[in-house]
């Protein structure tokens, strides 16, 4: 299976990449627009027009012919067209190479304050152009602002960040950081927006892979850098913890994974075992996030659930805002933490999915262990199902006390197969993140409420994404005639249809494509 490795990548083919030399990046000084009060200020809003619109990725598309240069595709809502976002498009800094996979992750916020959604695109495998010497995959991250004429601007330009003494995120360059592996956005309680970039393959004192994080905050984009060894912060840094692997976010909490990091018992230190750890995104007196506590499986909640080697904790993150009974707002989050190298019993890499409560306080409670042998869940757990390698969270509704009924999340489970003859099809199941796990799931996959041939190595449930209104389930492999975009109601019963979908080739988005849906929002 594709999922564990030294790069840890999202597609099924080799992460080796081509010998490229990176194009300096020229950063432009970018502020609010003079046209921003026609921004309406709703989310992912990129034209400003209160429309919500669509980001789907395929890191893995040849643009202007590099091979696994990366796009993004973004759809306007409303029927106002679509427009394909990469590091050739006009008024991006820098430009499209071979292998850099823009769009492996990305965030979508307001990052100025105009009314307007941007969006931070993660580009870990770009390389860095030294006057002594090409930096392999040391990433980066552009940021790139929507506007009342859409996505990118010639006024406002683009941010980059980067590491390095010309880089906005200070430190040094070095092969395989992997800087914007992940990203994540919000905007905290004071208003000030703020982005989480992960570095998991930054090296230390420690060893390789150590991993770490960089907070940016601010309309003037202020830099917080955060690593194990920083005051407060959970564990010590070790190798191979690769600590910034997966982020979540909510505008009250953020929560950053470590999926390699080494649990130490009794008898044994437990290498992958995985842990995550949380923070406010306030800075404390020490210039960071506030850390509020960290985790691994036997560390909190229920004992059973004891932690072991390989079960990579923390490889998915999802979150959502939390209401709770007599508060006036938001003040809370729900956590789902992905646990896909769990084995149940003697069933190997089954997969399972922690739910935890952050309450205004900052302290955390176990809600539920979620897997497939859950009383009254569907499905049966099997070897290599890899549940939890994905998680999408939401809550449905704000402005009302959170209940079972707002309060959703959907797990990948790509190593689903119903028959030999369809391995690792995959599918996605729907769950509450309140209440019993078995109370209110479903179960969507290939010929059973998703519209697509059914075939092997399809590994549905790699690309999901949330909306208020709609679960986004990316079928970006098997069959060219399946890959898409499919947007679900949460409610959705077992082999309901979606409500609308998006595929290459129509309604303007270019038929050429690699692995379109590994990432929507």
């Amino acid at each position: 299976m594709p999922f564990v490795g030294r790069r840890m990548g999202r597609g099924v083919t080799a992460l080796g990449l081509a010998a490229v030399l990176s194009v300096p990046l020229h950063e432009a000084t970018a502020g609010p627009s003079a046209a921003a009060a026609v921004c309406a200020g709703a989310q992912s809003d990129f034209n400003g027009d209160g429309i919500r619109d669509v980001a789907v990725a395929d890191p893995e598309a040849t643009v202007s012919g590099k091979e696994r240069a990366g796009v993004i595709h973004i759809v306007y809502g409303g029927g106002k067209g679509t427009f394909a976002l990469s590091q050739d498009s006009p008024d991006v800094s820098d430009s499209a190479e071979a292998g850099d996979q823009f769009g492996f992750s990305f965030a979508v916020y307001d990052a100025n304050l105009d009314g307007c959604s941007d969006i931070a695109v993660g580009i870990p495998y770009e390389d860095i152009n030294l006057p002594d010497g090409v930096i392999r995959d040391a990433g980066l991250v552009h940021l790139i602002y929507g506007s009342p004429t859409g996505i990118t601007s010639p006024t406002l330009g683009t941010i980059g960040f980067r590491q390095g003494a010309d880089g906005k995120l200070g430190g040094g360059y070095e092969a395989n950081d992997w800087v914007g592996y992940a990203v994540a956005a919000g905007k905290s309680p004071t208003n000030f927006p703020f982005l989480v970039i992960g570095a998991p393959g930054e090296d230390g004192g420690e060893g390789a892979d150590m991993g770490m994080f960089h907070y940016v905050y601010g309309t003037d984009f202020r830099v917080a850098n955060v690593a194990q060894d920083s005051t407060g912060v959970w564990e010590d840094p070790e190798p191979n913890d690769r600590f910034g692997s997966t982020i979540a976010a909510t505008d009250r909490h953020f929560v950053v994974g470590a999926p390699g990091e080494s649990i130490a018992t009794a008898s044994n230190n437990l290498e992958f075992a995985g842990g995550v750890i949380a923070f406010r995104p306030s800075i404390n007196t020490y210039g960071i996030p506030d850390p509020l506590f960290g985790m691994g499986q036997g560390r909190t909640g229920n004992a059973d659930t004891a932690a072991q080697s390989g079960d990579q904790y923390g490889s998915a993150l999802a979150m959502a805002p939390y209401r709770p009974a007599g508060a006036a707002t938001v003040t809370d989050s729900v956590l789902a933490v992905g646990v896909p190298g769990e084995d149940l019993s003697t069933t190997v890499d089954a997969g399972a999915v922690h739910t935890y409560h952050i309450k205004a306080d900052g302290t955390v409670q176990q809600l539920n262990w979620v897997d497939q042998n859950q009383p009254g869940v569907d499905g049966e757990a099997e070897p290599g199902d890899f549940f939890g390698q994905r998680i999408a969270a939401v809550n449905t509704t704000t402005n009302v006390v959170s209940t079972a009924a707002t309060m959703r999340f959907a797990v990948g489970v790509p190593g689903e197969e119903s028959s030999e003859e369809y391995r690792d099809e995959g599918g996605v199941q729907l769950f509450s993140m309140l209440g019993e796990p078995g109370a209110a799931d479903s179960w969507i996959s290939p010929g059973d409420g998703i519209p697509a041939t059914r075939a092997p190595l399809m590994l549905t449930g790699m690309g999901l994404g949330a909306a208020p209104d709609a679960l986004y389930v990316g079928v970006p492999y098997g069959p060219a005639v399946s890959r898409a975009v499919h947007a679900f109601a949460w409610n959705t019963p077992d082999g309901g249809a979606p409500g609308r979908s998006w595929k290459p080739g129509e309604g303007g988005i270019p038929a050429e494509n690699v692995a379109f849906g590994t990432s929507v929002r």
